[in-house]
């Protein structure tokens, strides 16, 4: 059986990768180890598709050293000793390991001589980010590479290499690929070149020849054969995360169009739990005190959006996305309690005065507990001047308004307002 066309297409050398030229272009860091011949262990991450084994292979490919392709999660560890054998006869075996990321501690151990010693070069690949899901003996042994996601020229151009290739790609096809069709298929597969090479070679091959014996290819050919890609990697990957990320610092820039494009890829993903746990997040993060009503209109679409499920949570989650961009922002609800928190662990609690102690149960008069405290809805304005906070923090404050709407600066007023009838009130009661 043939193999893949994005198989076929991979690079044979370093001259042949696309994209990637921070690493494999003139002068940048893979090439001069190749160049050098000096290589070392190195771990690959980025989303699929971006060219991780591609350069594996050419680093290989450039070196004539022999190459082998195992999986972390599903080869063994003879299938590893069969790498280490070879390595002895054949002086340098580069390994491409993929998944590097679900590497057990038994395989881990038995490769980690090989690494020291030079015999396995171990090209690690992964979507996930290394610093949070490999294991630092391996990460200190190896470089840290991210590969970036293709650009629209650099997928064209491996398309178009695709086409014209009559040993190794489709050009003994004879294709013509619309204009229309082939930006499809670059939007469609997102940066992930595997997924447009194999729709591509799907695509000519279930077309057949017109009258002239060539293969045309239209949009609705290659809508047919992508069909529709998720923007987002799968829910436990990285890539998955910066989304979220992105989705929330939109939202606190108050830039709505692109929030709703990262809410968007969440949605294409299906993942209307962590969609809704966020916005609930930025909602009294990112707005709290500026805009309470707001919050709690955003509250509610959330809610309505989790009783719906999708497709017709999209329409809430709008909603609640649209209200939280163009809303005023303020976080000072956060930095007060990450204050009292701060202070908490630097100072300690103190003794809770006894007036303000549970006095539910009998006996408790009699350690004091509840005596003397002020009931405030017995006094005019339901409110009286009463210490709270322990005396090591008497007077402290940790809230510091922003004012960065009516909401607020309404808050702020009766805050500050409350604070200074409390410091003169307890003054009073000193004399």
């Amino acid at each position: 059986m043939e193999q893949p066309l994005a198989y076929r297409m991979r690079p044979r050398n370093i001259e042949e990768v696309v994209g990637q030229q921070a690493l494999v272009g003139p002068g940048k860091i893979i090439s001069r180890m190749v160049q050098a011949k000096m290589l070392s262990s190195m771990i690959l991450f980025g989303p699929p598709g971006t060219g991780k084994t591609s350069i594996a292979s050419a680093i290989a490919g450039s070196t004539q050293y022999a190459f082998r392709k195992l999986n972390a999660a599903t080869d063994t560890k003879k299938d590893l000793q069969m790498v280490a054998e070879e390595a002895k006869m054949s002086g340098t075996v580069i390994l491409l390991l993929d998944e590097i990321h679900r590497l057990d501690k038994t395989k881990q151990d038995f490769l980690l001589p090989h690494l020291e010693n030079g015999r396995i070069v171990l090209i690690g690949a992964t979507t996930e980010n290394p610093y949070l899901s490999i294991n630092p003996a391996i990460r200190s042994r190896a470089q840290i590479f991210e590969v970036q996601p293709l650009t629209l020229d650099e997928m064209g151009v491996a398309v178009d290499r695709a086409l014209n290739d009559s040993e190794r790609g489709l050009g003994q096809y004879f294709v013509d690929l619309d204009a229309d069709a082939k930006k499809q298929l670059l939007y469609a597969t997102n940066g992930d070149l595997r997924a447009a090479l194999n729709g591509l070679e799907l695509a000519v091959k279930s077309t057949s020849k017109d009258v002239d014996g060539r293969i045309k290819i239209t949009l609705p050919i290659i809508e047919e054969s992508v069909q529709k890609r998720a923007l987002v990697a799968d829910k436990d990957g990285d890539a998955h995360y910066n989304v979220i990320s992105a989705l929330q610092k939109s939202i606190r820039g108050s830039d709505a169009d692109a929030a709703l494009h990262y809410a968007a890829r969440l949605i294409a993903a299906g993942d209307l739990v962590i969609l809704a746990r966020r916005l609930r997040v930025i909602a009294y993060e990112d707005i709290g005190m500026a805009a309470p009503v707001v919050v709690n209109q955003a509250i509610t679409a959330i809610n309505t959006a989790e009783q719906l499920g999708f497709p017709e949570a999209r329409i809430p989650l709008a909603n609640a996305i649209l209200l939280l961009a163009l809303a005023p922002k303020s976080n000072s609800a956060m930095v007060a309690i990450d204050a009292a928190q701060a202070d908490l662990q630097k100072r300690g609690g103190g003794p809770i005065p006894d007036y303000l102690k549970d006095a539910h149960y009998q006996g408790a008069a009699d350690l004091g507990y509840g005596v003397d405290y002020l009931y405030p809805h017995a006094y005019p304005g339901d409110w009286v001047a009463q210490q709270y906070l322990p005396d090591s923090l008497q007077g402290h404050q940790y809230w510091e308004p922003k004012g960065n709407s009516k909401a607020e600066l309404s808050y702020q007023q009766q805050y500050e307002k409350l604070r200074i009838a409390q410091k003169q009130g307890l003054q009073r009661k000193k004399k």
